[in-house]
């Protein structure tokens, strides 16, 4: 941490030599992953104690010598073996916020070899192409991006629900962090309050300190922003820039939380430190609020080679080890005490241990998990997946130098509880498992064995005592007979009984050893005839009685031994599991706040984070410009690890009681308002000014939008034309107003149920002319389309298709608007086949003027008629696309199936029977996903070049916009588990040894991609536009459709 600490903590204690070399050490275990302490304490002897050369030493050698990993793994005898060849606990390094050493850290772990260094150049060029690309993508209209939705009104923030932050290429790290600090009601408090004096911002000298101020100054703005914008997510590129450059990497290399934490802190502490230094002599930390809010202090006491060393040292973010622990609890414990035994050279022991104890906890408390490792052979570093579990709220008094007395005692207590398990643990292992071979059974099972075989008869032909030639004046040998095949047999049917019972009857053919007794002479029959297992050949019932008697007794003793071991466990373990409950140590509680997840590979990846609410009380996900609602069981399946590639990686606590660093549980809607209105005067016209663009922005997609309309709205009049024309004289021109381009279209679609109807009033027509000839087929045609839309639909016919009305019905349009449809699909010019016919359609083009705009809403009217265009445009769609899938044409069915899904979902918002089956198309949308990933991970693994481009191109033009869309939707379990499905094939090939190098390099560029898909602008390209040609035809192919997918018999269409 800061020089003044440090040196307050070598006041307070004495550091000896030696721990200055365990500490060397431990960090030196740290970065390269290597635990054997003597290979590690002969390198850092051999770099005469510079820890730089002493990794270099050791990563040139695993890179040279992979195979030599497991003789490392036995301690060396002679000169070097001082640092003990017992020490197999990782330690940490309890100096992690030293800026220093920070950096050694970070550099140190990048060191590779030349050829690794060379791959690395190869992949910095290839980040860099695809930045360019990156570029060129996003210069892409707003219209033709999926990855945004098209309608303004999604660009909106909805009252003060959270903002999003944008991804600006592999920056799902900053987002994660940035918001989990931002939603700390007293970090966002001190960073939008942060001002310096003018003669302050004069006198700056340093180049640090100018790009600590205007990294202060772009962080207000962010946050300010986050706070006011009515936008769904803001733009972090400015105050994300002047962060990276400090890193000095590559543009697109994705940084890791911790590192960008450390970084984060360093710069809030110095530009904070300027405004203290106002007030304060320069250079004292204890008035600096990031060193506050953030930092605290711990004691490490303990006994090296002999002598005793005591310091006391800073800390920000805590690191914990994961590997070797189950819960948050064991880790903590772990890293706070420490005891081994070290052998030197010359065969002297001393006592080796240490505890550390907190002296001071932070407001924030944040826990840096260590889920990654450096694999030697490999040369590359690896995510540690196991599980790990974590609770709401930790008690941290355990580990507090205050408690220090209570909790030695409870340790020792719990210490002997464990001896005491450890024991009972034995007793019962020699129950469970018993006998003296190399297989072993519970004693209870080989007691009942034998009961078993004691209780057995032979079958009625087999020997018995009277076929003994053994006179029954000689009662001394009935015992033997008995004694020798029970104990020598016992063990061997131990042995086999798992065995088929024919295998298990070869001992009857052998006769027992220990008394020579003559065995009955069988008949050929009684020889060939398997028993159904052993029994005794001589014993007496009395003999018989006995020893079943005994077995059965010793087996209910041991039963009961064992019973007896187990809940004597079970209630010393409970013990245990109790020590820590006492009330006492229960007054420093810590509540979850942040959760900060990874998924993906060491070298690849997606960053999101889980924040809890205080004044929604729920747990809300951060994952870029996404903000939703989640729970506790979906951050436990995210984070806990175990499951698949995603797991925490960084924990934030913060202290529960503590108001002013809690959110108000009254805080409730208009909280951020309120703080808006008590910004500074320019952070708030900075607002109002990103609204005021906000609108610019709307105002001018709504003008691309009216120029573009015949090629983006679905319901638009040429679209819908172009979808559904005939070609013939009397299509509607193109310049007709959409709404009678579209009414008249779907009149002329039912010209033929029409002209059926007006057949039917020939009678009515020749006695009371056209007028009442036009009323009998209105109503004769509305009753068979009501009955119609009434009908229970099946899965191979939808009655929607037949008709207009039948879906206005369904939907239960207005009555005016249905009147109005009718009344114009007897007014449709292409109903001139004869007289009647001419006569009947002129008047109802007559009765159609008569109706005004005060009698039917024609804005209404035409949105009626949009919504059963766009339904039919989703039928076709999903049918074009389960045609291409069941003839194996995935690539062409996905698009298909996707822009139905889409559309569809645009029409189940305002009613449900408004679109088509939406399980149905999600789930050959998914199977045809699932397929296609399988051709493209084929293509992408076969090394062919051609092959793999082409795997690639699937990935980058399909499978990626896809998944893109399924995620930023309301997305269900079984499209999230085939995601995972996907990812997880994509991510198991990192780090193959069979994987070419350029392959590898190729997936280190998708996975970011894919692993995060709203890091950049996606495309997905609108498949051509079909046309049916009737609502017969339509109906059809439907039925033949669903009636293949769904296995049914033929259905005939009406």
């Amino acid at each position: 941490m800061t020089a003044e600490l440090q040196a307050e903590a070598v006041e307070r204690g004495t550091q000896s030599p030696g721990a200055d070399c365990q500490m060397l050490l431990n960090q030196l275990r740290e970065i390269t992953g290597i635990q054997d302490p003597s290979c590690l304490h002969n390198a850092l002897k051999a770099a005469n104690g510079d820890l730089t050369e002493a990794v270099t030493i050791l990563t040139e050698e695993q890179v040279k010598e992979p195979v030599q990993d497991a003789v490392a793994a036995e301690p060396s005898n002679g000169e070097g073996s001082a640092a003990g060849k017992g020490l197999q606990t990782d330690v940490i390094d309890l100096a992690p916020d030293n800026k220093d050493d920070l950096q050694a850290v970070i550099a140190l772990s990048l060191m590779e070899s030349p050829k690794v260094q060379t791959a690395e150049r190869d992949a910095n060029r290839a980040h860099e192409t695809s930045a360019a690309e990156n570029k060129n993508r996003s210069k892409r209209k707003r219209c033709e991006v999926w990855g945004e939705s098209p309608n303004q009104n999604n660009w909106r923030r909805v009252d003060d629900w959270p903002v999003g932050l944008k991804n600006i290429g592999n920056t799902c790290w900053f987002s994660a962090v940035i918001q989990s600090l931002f939603q700390l009601p007293e970090f966002r408090r001190l960073v939008l309050g942060y001002t310096l004096p003018q003669s302050v911002l004069e006198n700056c000298r340093s180049r640090n300190e100018k790009r600590n101020i205007a990294f202060m100054q772009e962080l207000q703005c962010l946050f300010a922003l986050m706070l006011g914008t009515h936008r769904r997510f803001v733009d972090p590129t400015a105050a994300l820039e002047l962060l990276r450059e400090a890193f000095r990497t590559a543009e697109e290399q994705q940084q890791d939380v911790s590192e960008f934490t450390h970084k984060l802190l360093d710069w809030l502490e110095d530009a904070f430190q300027l405004a203290v230094n106002v007030n304060s002599s320069p250079g004292d930390k204890s008035e600096n609020p990031m060193v506050q809010l953030f930092y605290g202090t711990f004691l490490t006491e303990g006994i090296h080679e002999g002598k005793t060393f005591s310091k006391i040292e800073a800390f920000g973010q805590y690191p914990l080890q994961v590997n070797g622990y189950r819960d948050l609890t064991e880790c903590l414990e772990g890293a706070m005490v420490e005891g081994e035994i070290d052998e030197k050279a010359t065969t002297q022991s001393v006592k080796y241990g240490q505890e550390r104890w907190f002296t001071k906890l932070p407001p924030v408390l944040t826990f840096e998990l260590s889920r990654f490792e450096f694999n030697q052979s490999l040369g590359q570093p690896e995510k540690i997946h196991t599980k790990l579990e974590f609770p709401q709220i930790i008690y941290m008094d355990r580990y507090l130098y205050s408690s220090k007395e209570a909790i030695q005692k409870k340790r020792e207590e719990i210490r002997l509880l464990k001896e005491q398990i450890a024991v009972l643990q034995e007793k019962l292992e020699r129950y469970m498992q018993y006998g003296s071979g190399p297989t072993r059974f519970p004693l209870p099972d080989m007691l009942q064995y034998v009961l078993e075989f004691v209780t057995a008869k032979l079958p009625a032909d087999g020997p018995s005592t009277q076929e003994s030639p053994v006179a029954p004046s000689e009662p001394q040998a009935e015992p033997r007979v008995l004694d020798g095949p029970l104990l020598q047999n016992s063990a061997l049917k131990m042995e086999d009984a798992e065995k088929p019972e024919d295998a298990a009857s070869a001992p009857a053919d052998t006769p027992p050893q220990p008394e020579p007794v003559s065995k009955p002479v069988h008949s050929s029959a009684s020889l060939t005839r398997v028993p159904e297992r052993p029994a005794p050949h001589v014993a007496t019932e009395e003999e018989m009685s006995l020893v079943r008697t005994c077995l059965q007794r010793w087996r209910s003793e041991i039963e009961q031994d064992i019973q007896d071991l187990k809940d004597s466990i079970a209630r010393i373990s409970q013990s245990i599991e109790k020590m820590y409950c006492d009330p006492v140590l229960r007054q420093v509680p810590y509540r979850l706040h942040a959760v900060l997840v990874h998924e993906g590979q060491a070298n690849a990846g997606h960053y999101w984070a889980y924040i809890y609410d205080q004044p929604r009380k729920s747990w809300l996900k951060y994952n870029d410009i996404s903000v939703t609602e989640s729970s506790w069981e979906e951050l436990e399946r995210d984070s806990f690890g175990g499951l698949k590639n995603a797991s925490a990686y960084c924990l934030m606590y913060i202290k529960d009681k503590m108001p002013r660093y809690v959110a108000d549980d009254d805080a409730g809607a208009g909280q951020f308002q309120k703080e808006v209105e008590d910004l500074p005067p320019e952070l708030k016209h900075y607002i109002q000014e990103d609204n005021w663009r906000l609108e610019q922005e709307v105002e001018e997609w709504e003008g691309e939008q009216s120029c573009k309309i015949p090629q983006i709205e679905p319901s638009s009049a040429s679209e819908s034309q172009d979808f559904f024309s005939e070609s013939g004289p009397d299509q509607p021109s193109a310049c007709e107003p959409d709404l009678h381009s579209l009414s008249s279209q779907h009149a002329m679609m039912a010209k033929e149920q029409t002209a059926q109807a007006i057949a039917n009033t020939a009678d009515a027509y020749e006695k009371n002319g056209v007028e009442a000839a036009l009323c009998k087929a209105f109503r004769e045609e509305y009753s068979r389309l009501y009955l119609l839309a009434k009908e229970t639909p099946t899965p191979q016919s939808d009655p929607r298709l037949q008709h207009v009305l039948v879906y206005f019905l369904q939907n239960k349009a207005p009555k005016r608007v249905v009147e109005r449809t009718l009344l114009e699909q007897f007014a449709d010019k292409n109903l001139s086949y004869d007289e009647r016919s001419i006569s009947i359609m002129k008047v109802a083009q007559a009765k159609l003027k008569e109706i005004g705009p005060d009698d039917v809403d024609m804005e209404e009217y035409k949105k009626w008629h949009e919504d059963y265009s766009l339904f039919r445009k989703v039928s076709v769609y999903l049918l074009t696309g389960l045609e291409l899938y069941q003839n194996r044409k995935y690539q062409e069915a996905l698009t298909y199936l996707v822009y139905a899904y889409q559309s569809n979902t645009t029409l189940l918002r305002k009613g449900p029977n408004r679109g088509a089956d939406e399980s149905l198309i999600a789930l050959y949308r998914r199977k045809c996903l699932l397929k296609l990933n399988d051709v493209a991970a084929a293509l992408f693994i076969s090394s062919d070049e051609a092959h793999v481009a082409d795997g690639v191109s699937i990935l980058n033009e399909l499978i990626i916009p896809c998944m893109h869309l399924i995620i930023n939707n309301d997305i269900s379990q079984d499209d999230l588990d085939a995601i995972e499905i996907m990812r997880n094939r994509w991510c198991s090939y990192l780090g193959q040894e069979d994987m070419d190098a350029t392959l590898q390099m190729k997936l280190g560029e998708l996975l970011p991609r894919l692993l995060d898909c709203s890091a950049e602008v996606i495309v997905l390209k609108e498949p051509p536009k079909i046309r049916p040609n009737s609502p017969y035809d339509l109906c059809s192919r439907f039925a033949a459709v669903m009636e293949s997918i769904h296995e049914a018999s033929t259905v005939t269409v009406k």
